[in-house]
């Protein structure tokens, strides 16, 4: 390319027949190499401001305050329960469906307002969200590094979970604690293709975020208004730096604790298998737990045992372990009955059996349930899927599969175990919980006839 001064040179020439045209091609030439030479400093300048302020501003996790306590109390005319945070919760953690605009847009505008209306918020990120949105937020959050996949520093650090996508976002959300005892309480925006989990419509995301971080708040003013006369300090945090009234006692957030599966994988020998890489443990699902055939064209057989005891040898394309919350999902495919989220059980359902008259069970919540690749398979390995992310290697003939309800306690107002989901409230009542129903007719087209109008 030519310099700025052969340029200048050849226009402050004299003029003569043929370079007429060449100066005009010239001239433009500078203006846009000028203007882009001004967009390039000004792009520099602007993202290297960015980083300056983002290497401020951007927080390590494990430097964050840990979780705050909360108590879950049961409430008259209700099953759901009330929600109470100790203090004011401050790592909210935000999770987005991927590769979809609007989720994107609602995301911003949602860690946007949380920011600028609640203090002390700290906005956590997953690296890839993180990655996607460099540059896009003006205010610093936290992520882990892009190349950690290590969750476990979310179980101590995390508050409060908000999603915005479909039921596969909140299962992935779940399963950044599958190895956890403690699942933070979930907020979920229904922005994906069905939503038969998602609570909230994401226009109401001010009011639905209020909801879950004011409830509790009364506890705080009780305890102000008696300290008072120890602390003359009028500074205004937490809970009172938020304008208008507390949500009061009897209007905290109510919350359907879902249940979990607990799921350990044995070897033939007994010995303990990592269910996808890491340390050999149990982990949970939220969903439910398959055996399947994989790519083998030969169906699966596989030893059935329930309570201990020998049940049947299923000869399918696979078997299904699920909650009452998966009792809707891959299950419901497969012929499986629809469980609803507060009754306790667990759901036995094969895929494909070869026998007709193999139908699906529902057992106790307190049932385990053994699942052995028998040794008369043809096929020497199966696949193993916990809420649908696939185990990298399958397992061989007389592998176990060992799958029991996670226990769920309450001490001292503390529960322990189970996944809080913050509902919506309906219209039809206070505490009336009729979004599991209209999930069915809505979602579901639930028992309708052939031909029916459904719009």
């Amino acid at each position: 390319m030519r310099s700025s001064a052969s340029i200048a040179r050849v226009l402050s020439a004299p003029s003569f027949p043929g370079l007429t045209a060449t100066r005009s091609r010239i001239a433009r030439i500078r203006r846009e190499c000028q203007f882009k030479a001004l967009t390039q400093t000004s792009f520099v300048n602007t993202n290297r401001s960015f980083h300056a302020s983002s290497s401020k501003a951007w927080q390590d996790i494990s430097t964050l305050p840990q979780h705050v306590p909360l108590q879950l109390r049961e409430t008259p005319g209700t099953e759901l329960l009330c929600l109470t945070w100790s203090q004011p919760p401050q790592n909210i953690l935000l999770v987005k469906k991927d590769c979809a605009e609007t989720t994107t847009h609602a995301l911003k505008e949602f860690a946007s307002h949380i920011k600028s209306t609640y203090s002390g918020i700290n906005v956590l990120l997953e690296p890839s969200t993180a990655s996607e949105l460099e540059g896009q937020i003006p205010f610093g959050i936290c992520s882990l590094a892009q190349n950690n996949h290590d969750h476990s520093i979310y179980h101590s650090k995390v508050d409060l979970i908000v999603t915005f996508g479909g039921d596969g976002t909140i299962l992935h959300a779940s399963s950044l604690f599958a190895a956890a005892g403690r699942v933070p309480p979930i907020l979920s925006f229904s922005m994906g293709t069905l939503g038969f989990l998602g609570e909230w419509k994401y226009s109401e995301f001010k009011r639905a975020f209020r909801e879950a971080y004011m409830s509790g708040s009364e506890t705080e003013r009780k305890t102000a208004i008696s300290d008072q006369s120890k602390d003359t300090d009028d500074s205004r945090t937490g809970w009172s730096s938020v304008r208008g009234k507390s949500m009061g006692a009897t209007r905290g957030a109510r919350v359907l604790v879902r249940q979990r599966l607990k799921v350990g994988l044995f070897d033939a020998n007994g010995s303990r298998l990592n269910t996808n890489g890491g340390t050999p443990r149990d982990m949970h699902a939220m969903n439910e737990v398959l055996i399947h055939r994989g790519r083998d064209p030969h169906l699966a057989i596989v030893d059935v045992f329930v309570g201990g005891r020998f049940l049947t040898e299923a000869v399918a394309d696979g078997m299904i372990v699920s909650t009452p919350t998966g009792s809707t999902a891959y299950s419901l495919s497969s012929g499986g009955s629809i469980i609803h989220p507060l009754v306790q059980s667990l759901l036995l359902t094969p895929i494909c059996p070869r026998s007709l008259s193999f139908r699906p069970l529902v057992l106790p919540w307190t049932t385990p349930i053994t699942l052995r690749l028998s040794q008369k398979n043809r096929g020497r390995e199966v696949e193993i899927s916990i809420d649908g992310a696939r185990r990298e290697h399958g397992i061989g003939v007389g592998a176990e599969l060992r799958v029991s309800g996670e226990d769920i306690v309450q001490d001292n107002g503390a529960w322990h175990g189970g996944i809080p989901c913050i509902m919506r409230r309906s219209h039809a009542g206070p505490d009336s919980d009729d979004g599991w129903v209209g999930g069915l007719n809505g979602l579901l087209k639930f028992n309708y006839a052939f031909g029916e109008e459904t719009g």
